[in-house]
């Protein structure tokens, strides 16, 4: 078992940066692609040939920018949350932490379900509704940051 905590110590600094690495490329994501939402309710009816140009653009931000990011992110932090010692389960932090990765994630899920809505023709929400949508990542970012950072 030494050996196992060994090599997962020593695989920590680099599962921390690409964790860190993969967490701002999924939030810029989570960030972004409720606003291009907004823009796609508002503008796409309004300008000649944009509704296939929003289409590509929020199908590859999920697609090869947030997907990835999130696998990445889950995998490097499972690293990390597995390795001995690390975290301390008797403090609230990882257990704030983990349930807003949780939701994060699942709000990753809605905006997908909201860009198949959006190819499919069915959209039902406002940009108003969409920018609302986007305060979820905002919340959800600042009770990460302060549950890893204060360690309640």
């Amino acid at each position: 078992m030494t050996d196992l905590s060994d090599f997962m110590f020593t695989l920590y600094p680099y599962a921390k940066s690409l964790h860190i690495m993969a967490v701002l490329s999924w939030m810029a994501g989570l960030f972004y692609l409720p606003r291009l939402f907004v823009y796609h309710v508002e503008q796409a009816e309004k300008v000649q040939q944009s509704l296939p140009i929003f289409l590509m653009m929020e199908d590859k931000l999920l697609r090869l920018i947030m997907r990835p990011a999130m696998i990445v992110t889950w995998l490097a932090g499972l690293l990390m949350v597995f390795t001995p010692g690390l975290v301390d389960w008797t403090y609230i932090w990882p257990w704030t932490k983990g349930a807003s990765v949780i939701a994060m994630t699942g709000f990753h899920y809605v905006l997908m379900k909201r860009y198949r809505d959006f190819a499919n023709g069915q959209n039902t929400l406002t940009g108003r509704q969409y920018r609302l949508l986007n305060e979820v990542p905002t919340l959800l970012m600042v009770i990460i940051v302060i549950s890893v950072v204060f360690k309640f």
